[in-house]
């Protein structure tokens, strides 16, 4: 628990105005978060100190063929300097998903170039052999690589090894049981909603449970032992709200804030400094014509790839379904496209061949809202329950993006009674072909209700860029690694 002197200022704080006193300490709650995030620091400093080890291994003893300079060595700690410089270890202490190494990684990757440079530069002081273009190379990849996985291993680490980050949310009921829903599903949050306070100065009769109200906000922190406040605010901005920030940041607790904006804006904008004047700048919805060309590249040669590796697989999983059911290996089934085309999906067959026939007596079992989820579906064979929990069912939809009606990354393709439930602006999500993959994969496909998948589309067209696609297909890799598909 905090002071006496320090519970007096909180006390004088509420109704917060611009000169409130900052009672940060290492008690209480602020102790557990500076422990949590100096531990977590610790480890991210060490993972990259480890990876830049085995690095520079890689490229002076395997690749080269020389003998590694324990001197150089005690140079490695440089890395951590230069992620620093790079706020790779601030980051973490603002969010709440913390599992971000691959929206790292073009700062990693500029960390390795600067690393190859100084090791090309240095010669034979770092290393002992040869240091030609290959070994160079080897550096410049591997540890670009190794810094990204070794990261998101000291977070999983850290994740595990530190207190649970208990928050409250400000506002109202149903969004404190929106992000609770949100904290609990996910396996790389280790956050916990505790409840929440209405955004107004008095508690009225008909909020469910509040833990109190917005005056006694400091005490609320301190007796509920608080780490993070999350605004969420469901009017227009306020001075109540900018009030909360500011005693929230006085405080010393974590902070986050759920502008509405963003659920139609997204992450892809930018701040104008107007000469102290912020201005929020965002993007035009939809993709350029050279953005469009580069996606489709990216299509042709993904699938293209893709194909030809994954042929013989292809073909034994066709003898698979033929041997374990009657009917043909593939199943088609029509599905809406870009600017609402209609195209026929192909996948490998699942399920008995009088599946569609049989789904009206199954829908009272359905377990998604909006769309036809069910995990223990009567209808799905013995080698289809194999191919749909792998994603391997997913393989010949290569065939509909080379013919140009999909992409390997996009919307979720619906089909044509699911289709029909969204109206207005969602629709828009149809600016873009539909994906073999996309968020709505990563996130869980059979947990996302159809409301929700809807605006998850939307801000995965209005933030597109190559990069964002490049990131969801190698997050899809551990996804079918892992066997979650329904």
């Amino acid at each position: 628990m905090l002071s006496s002197a320090v519970r007096g200022d909180k006390r004088r704080m509420r109704g917060a105005g611009p000169s409130v006193p900052d009672p940060i300490s290492d008690v209480g709650p602020r102790g557990t978060i500076r422990v949590r995030d100096a531990f977590a620091r610790r480890a991210l400093a060490t993972a990259d100190i480890a990876a830049a080890a085995g690095a520079y291994m890689l490229a002076v003893v395997v690749a080269a063929g020389g003998e590694a300079r324990w001197e150089a060595l005690l140079a490695l700690p440089l890395v951590v300097v230069a992620n620093k410089v790079a706020g790779l270890y601030d980051r973490d202490d603002l969010l709440i998903y913390k599992a971000t190494s691959l929206d790292e990684m073009p700062a990693l990757f500029n960390v390795a170039t600067l690393a190859t440079l100084l090791m090309a530069l240095g010669g034979n002081a770092v290393a002992d052999g040869d240091l030609t273009p290959l070994p160079l190379l080897v550096l410049w990849l591997s540890l670009t690589l190794l810094l990204v996985i070794f990261r998101a291993g000291a977070r999983a680490f850290a994740l595990r090894q530190t207190a649970t980050e208990r928050c409250v949310v400000i506002g109202d009921a149903d969004a404190s049981a929106q992000l609770a829903s949100k904290l609990d599903d996910s396996p790389h949050i280790n956050s916990e909603v505790i409840g929440y306070v209405p955004l107004r100065d008095r508690i009225r009769s008909d909020d469910p449970s509040p833990l109190g109200a917005l005056e006694e906000l400091g005490d609320l922190l301190d007796d509920h032992d608080i780490h993070r406040v999350i605004v969420a605010p469901r009017d227009t901005d306020s001075d109540a709200h900018l009030n909360v920030v500011r005693t929230v940041k006085a405080l010393g607790v974590k902070l986050s804030v759920l502008p509405r904006i963003l659920e139609v804006v997204g992450s892809s904008s930018e701040f104008d400094d107007l000469d102290g004047l912020m201005v929020l700048g965002v993007r035009r919805f939809g993709l350029t014509r050279s953005s469009r060309v580069t996606k489709r590249a990216l299509d042709v040669v993904g699938a293209t790839a893709m194909l030809l590796l994954a042929a013989p697989f292809m073909l034994a999983i066709m003898a698979a379904i033929r041997l374990d059911s009657a009917g043909p290996p593939f199943f088609r089934q029509k599905r809406v496209g870009r600017d609402d085309q209609v195209f026929e999906i192909v996948k490998f067959r699942t399920m008995a061949a009088d599946a569609e026939a049989r789904k009206q007596e199954l829908l009272a079992d359905n377990e998604t809202e909006g769309l036809f989820k069910m995990r223990d579906d009567p209808r799905v064979t013995r080698v289809g329950r194999l191919l749909r929990r792998s994603s391997l069912d997913e393989l010949p939809q290569l065939l509909n993006v080379l013919q140009g009606h999909m992409s390997l990354v996009g919307p979720r393709p619906l089909v044509l009674d699911e289709d029909r439930r969204i109206v207005g602006w969602h629709r828009r999500r149809l600016q873009l072909k539909p994906g073999m993959t996309g968020p709505w994969q990563i996130l869980g496909s059979g947990r996302i209700p159809l409301y929700e998948m809807v605006k998850i589309d939307y801000l995965y067209v209005a933030n597109w860029s190559m990069w964002s696609d490049l990131k969801l297909l190698i997050r899809t890799i551990p996804y079918v690694l892992a066997r979650r598909g329904l």
